[in-house]
């Protein structure tokens, strides 16, 4: 069945920043690569905020997600790889010569030599608010993410949650809304800790420990009306709204890729520090990867790809250098600065 098959060097399973930069880098070692992601396009958990603004990628001046999203795709596709949407893979087959052959859910395989796992979170899902009825307002002004900030503007939000999308959101708002009511059973949040305090200074409304116990409406179409419960004291308060954003955090579906034998837990792949899974030929890149100096930014992510595919590219070829020459002195960027009408001086 693999003679059937195309084989590559890398197949990058996930399309997120790790995944996409990864793409990047290994045609920067010269690697026949494909990328494969189970949406039907690039950009991964950051999908999830393409409004809200992204300072702390090095040498990047603030960005909105979105753009930066934009900016990696076409990165990623500098030197032509092979990009697979729309497949979700779930089967693992190890071939006698020590290559891979990997199946999709729709039944599709691909043939490689090494692979890295660049999954974030899963295929996330999003925790429902768990009060019955709730999904009937999913329509109107019940929602689990924001893609846009204008449709709150004037009106008053209630956020339900303590992680940083719910912080980050609160403080978006917090300009162009009417009022911001946070929610969150714990006096405690998740949230990075400048954020917090920048949504605690401000004008939202911060309610803690408090949880959303009911939703109320007169038309049976939108919620008016939400009752609140104290935690500790039982205590409930009835707040007036005109939207509600539940962040409960998000499910991790990896399609079975944690039965492949991998050495995980229930969100990460544990490696060493060169990227290296339990699993010869198998390497892992971004927030799906865990190890004892773990960074998680999007910086990180990209450092994670580099060394994944330096490892991949050192275990088909243990002669090959460590690491790609830097962009200024790689051959393969010579046509590439032509094009850009960018002469090297030995040109």
């Amino acid at each position: 069945m693999s003679k059937q098959l195309d084989l590559y060097d890398v197949t990058i399973i996930g399309g997120g920043p790790a995944g996409m930069y990864a793409a990047f880098y290994s045609g920067m070692r010269d690697l026949k690569t494909k990328l494969i992601e189970a949406k039907e396009e690039l950009g991964g958990r950051m999908l999830i905020y393409p409004e809200k603004m992204i300072w702390d990628v090095g040498g990047v001046t603030p960005i909105l997600c979105e753009k930066l999203i934009a900016q990696l795709v076409e990165q990623a596709k500098t030197f032509d790889p092979t990009i697979v949407l729309g497949e979700q893979m779930v089967g693992l087959e190890k071939q006698e010569d020590g290559t891979y052959i990997l199946e999709a859910a729709s039944g599709k395989r691909h043939w490689t030599r090494t692979i890295i796992l660049a999954l974030g979170r899963g295929i996330l899902k999003m925790a429902k608010l768990e009060i019955e009825g709730a999904e009937r307002y999913e329509v109107t002004n019940l929602h689990y993410t924001v893609q846009e900030l204008e449709p709150f503007r004037g009106k008053r939000v209630l956020v339900s949650g303590g992680g940083n999308s719910a912080v980050d959101w609160a403080n978006e708002l917090e300009s162009i809304a009417a009022s911001v009511t946070v929610v969150h059973r714990r006096d405690s949040f998740g949230g990075h800790e400048r954020n917090v305090q920048r949504m605690k200074e401000s004008s939202v409304d911060v309610r803690t420990p408090f949880a959303v116990t009911q939703l109320h409406s007169t038309n049976k179409e939108t919620i008016e009306t939400v009752t609140i419960r104290h935690v500790e004291s039982g205590d409930t308060e009835r707040l007036d709204v005109d939207a509600v954003i539940v962040n409960h955090g998000l499910k991790a579906d990896f399609s079975g890729i944690n039965e492949w034998g991998l050495n995980m837990d229930e969100w990460n792949v544990f490696v060493n520090a060169r990227l290296v899974s339990n699993l010869p030929g198998i390497f892992a890149a971004g927030d799906f990867a865990q190890y004892d100096s773990k960074i998680t930014l999007i910086a990180g992510a990209f450092t994670d790809a580099a060394l994944a595919v330096n490892s991949a590219k050192l275990y088909m070829d243990p002669s090959a250098d460590r690491m790609a020459y830097v962009s200024s002195h790689n051959e393969r960027f010579k046509e590439k600065n032509r094009a850009l009408g960018v002469m090297d001086k030995e040109d």
